[in-house]
């Protein structure tokens, strides 16, 4: 394999000439780049990435940090993110926090020290102090689903709030009369927003207190011990809203433990619109989010502050639509 020093040699010019064309970086007279180009090719010489990120402090690399990758509306939005990052000559690196803090912070650590252009986040962890320290480093940062104080970059989110109240509504027209919730953990914003979309529907029941909402895990299994929970505080519930589709199938299993026919005894909304809810017995009703869009959205924002980072930050807030499936079905 060929090194920058066969090159030179080949073109007949020093090392440091070699590297200033290959950067991009410092004056060439137009006759030695060419020498340099030519004998690039003849030898098929690859340049070292990391090296030439160190030296222009440039990578070519977004990041992507996510929550759960186990969560399949992860890596549907991934995809999002690769196909637009791979049709302008950019890598995706993938980063998983496990939705801890300490993970969060050896990331964006790790990133600042290789150059890369850009990070697309969606995370609870993320501070001002974060954006701040990425911000002294020219690093534009798109948040997801989180709009921080005094951000001076864009976010991207949908309008959860909205998809509570059509999932509810949606619960009382198909006749259901005692309806349940499984939130998502309290500390996250889209679990809040959901929950008071829930809310705003039902506030002005007699029947309806805070007993009708148990927070849980965005996962299956919380899903399904929610919903255990929820039978036994109240045996004559009839439908629930769950905070996201993972949560739903949980409900699903427990449904069917308990006796319960979906949706003739419990009907069932979730929220995300993810694939798996077309693959259960019976398909479950969503709330459906633009995942592709806003992963897309997402790297184009990127793209928009490497060109110019004078730009100003926009906040996008994308609607949802009710997917009616035999889960509510009645």
């Amino acid at each position: 394999m060929a090194t920058i020093r066969d090159v030179a040699k080949e073109a007949g010019v020093s090392v440091a000439t070699v590297s200033r064309v290959i950067n991009e970086k410092g004056y060439v007279t137009k006759e030695t780049e060419k020498r340099v180009l030519l004998a690039i090719e003849r030898l098929k010489y690859k340049p070292n990435a990391v090296a030439r990120s160190l030296s222009i402090r440039k990578s070519n690399i977004i990041a992507l940090i996510v929550p759960a990758i186990n969560n399949p509306f992860f890596p549907e939005l991934a995809k999002a993110v690769e196909d637009v990052a791979q049709s302008k000559g950019y890598k995706v690196f993938l980063c998983n926090t496990d939705d801890r803090r300490d993970r969060l912070v050896e990331y964006l650590h790790s990133l600042r020290e290789n150059f890369v252009d850009g990070i697309i986040i969606n995370s609870e962890n993320l501070t001002e102090r974060d954006l701040d320290d990425l911000r002294g480093q020219d690093i534009p940062v798109i948040t997801i689903d989180r709009i921080l104080p005094n951000q001076t970059f864009s976010s991207i989110s949908v309008n959860n709030r909205r998809g509570g109240q059509l999932a509810t509504k949606h619960l009382i027209q198909v006749g259901c009369q005692r309806i349940g919730h499984l939130r998502g953990p309290e500390n996250v914003v889209t679990a809040n927003d959901r929950f008071w979309g829930y809310r705003d529907i039902l506030k002005g029941f007699n029947w309806f207190d805070q007993s009708w909402a148990a927070s849980v895990d965005f996962s299956i299994k919380g899903g399904y011990q929610g919903m255990k929970e929820l039978f036994q505080r109240h045996p004559d519930i009839d439908g629930v809203f769950a905070a996201n589709d993972l949560i739903a199938v949980g409900a699903l299993k427990a449904a069917f433990e308990w006796g319960r026919k979906v949706p003739d005894d419990l009907a069932i909304v979730g929220f995300d619109g993810i694939d798996i809810t077309e693959l259960t017995v019976p398909r479950v009703t969503t709330v459906q989010q633009p995942i592709y869009e806003i992963g897309k959205l997402a790297m184009e924002e990127v793209f928009r502050f490497i060109k110019d980072s004078k730009v100003t930050a926009r906040n996008y807030e994308l609607d949802v639509k009710l997917i009616q499936r035999e889960s509510t079905m009645r």
